[in-house]
């Protein structure tokens, strides 16, 4: 492999790559970006204070795209395939790491959740880290779903329920939901039958209930979300504050740099709540043209899923647009109250060295696959031997 193929902007084989490809690349880098110059934004008066040093979280978050871009890279230049061939050792892995959180004295505990764990000084969310394993696996179970015996189901329908209950458990049950309706959407994409899915959808509704039940303080974020004012102190503080700096914002914007609710106003206001920050900043004109570039990025993953030359790299591509851009309206709907509050972060504009690389090696998964979706010649840039039937057969066989 070519040592430029992991500096971007200088892949001298883009240009042979199909134009879905190729404008899902730009689009993840105009993205990439964008994020970055909200993270310098958002961040730099409460590093200052904290850290006295304002670029502080700005740093770390060039630190975290530089790693992740080497694996979004490995991902556009590696056949599918093969990423599939490793895609359920990653799964279980990661999975081993969600439940070591778990363990008291490992998991390091950050607002309630004990979602980190330390890999000597480096911190790791296994739950964002994840996703796009999910993705994979998933793909590869439900594209071959009536081939399979029911053993083999069980046993990955269980290893599923095993990653979404233990990050319900962490607790983080706005990831969990995430990864439940993805694996959801999968399944109906890959043509499960309609009473598996709705069975499977009622028992997610049931165990989202109970988790509910069981822990006050999220019955009190969804109370709150539906009417934040009854405890503006409390648990409507971080609500009211962000649809102050959204409804602060108006036409155009207060300017790059210039929001008055990131001072201290407004809580994690370059993480889960870095839209706020840019809704302000940037007013409704900004807000739509952000809007406009999910709904191209959307359109250019819905393109190569109808261009799929297998039912594999389909369920991925399904998946892939529905981790990224399912998870970013999610954050939009939070932050502008219409949807309760959780921690869901917003791809490549959220700090976070675990979501950004797990976002760029999700971007990088559906890119391969729009490679793969194109003309033969393009795909045996990297894989010298031409696609053929059989290369299906042998991922079928490998997830049996």
């Amino acid at each position: 492999m070519n040592l430029r193929q992991f500096i971007p902007f200088f892949d001298t084989t883009a240009q042979d790559w199909a134009i879905e490809a190729r404008l899902l690349r730009w689009i993840t880098f105009v993205w990439l970006f964008i994020g970055l110059a909200m993270v310098f934004s958002a961040s730099y008066a409460i590093a200052d204070a904290e850290n006295g040093d304002g670029l502080h979280y700005f740093k770390l978050q060039i630190g975290w795209i530089l790693v992740g871009l080497v694996g979004f890279n490995l991902m556009v230049h590696t056949p599918i395939r093969f990423i599939l061939g490793v895609a359920d050792w990653g799964l279980l892995l990661i999975l081993g790491m969600i439940l070591v959180t778990l363990i008291p004295g490992i998991g390091i505990q950050v607002n309630g959740s004990t979602r980190w764990l330390f890999i000597g000084p480096i911190p790791l969310q296994p739950s964002e880290l994840i996703k796009p394993f999910l993705v994979l696996q998933s793909a590869r179970i439900f594209a071959q779903w009536n081939r399979l015996t029911w053993t083999i189901r069980l046993i990955w329908l269980g290893i599923f329920a095993v990653v979404v209950g233990g990050i319900l458990i962490q607790p983080n049950l706005s990831t969990a939901a995430l990864c439940g309706m993805m694996l959801w959407l999968i399944a109906l994409g890959g043509g499960l039958p309609y009473t598996q899915l709705g069975g499977t959808a009622l028992a997610g509704l049931v165990v989202a209930t109970l988790s509910v039940s069981l822990r006050s303080y999220q019955l009190k974020r969804i109370l709150s979300f539906l009417n934040p004012w009854s405890d503006p102190t409390g648990n409507g503080y971080q609500l009211i504050q962000s649809m102050l700096a959204v409804g602060s914002g108006g036409w155009f914007g207060s300017g790059f740099g210039l929001s008055h609710q990131k001072l201290f106003y407004l809580p994690i206001q370059y993480t889960d709540f870095i839209f706020a920050v840019f809704a302000e900043e940037f007013g409704f004109v900004g807000c739509l043209l952000l809007l406009l570039m999910l709904v191209v990025y959307a359109t250019l993953a819905l393109k190569v899923v109808l261009k799929a030359r297998y039912p594999v790299h389909r369920l991925v591509a399904i998946g892939i647009m529905v981790l990224l851009i399912g998870q970013s309206l999610l954050n939009i709907g939070v932050a502008t109250g219409v949807l309760p509050t959780t921690g869901l972060p917003f791809p490549f504009l959220s700090y976070g060295g675990s979501s950004m690389i797990s976002s760029l090696i999700a971007a990088g998964l559906l890119i391969r696959v729009a490679r793969e979706s194109s003309e033969a010649k393009v795909v045996n840039l990297d894989d010298r031997r031409p696609a053929t039937a059989s290369t299906n057969q042998r991922i079928t066989r490998r997830a049996t």
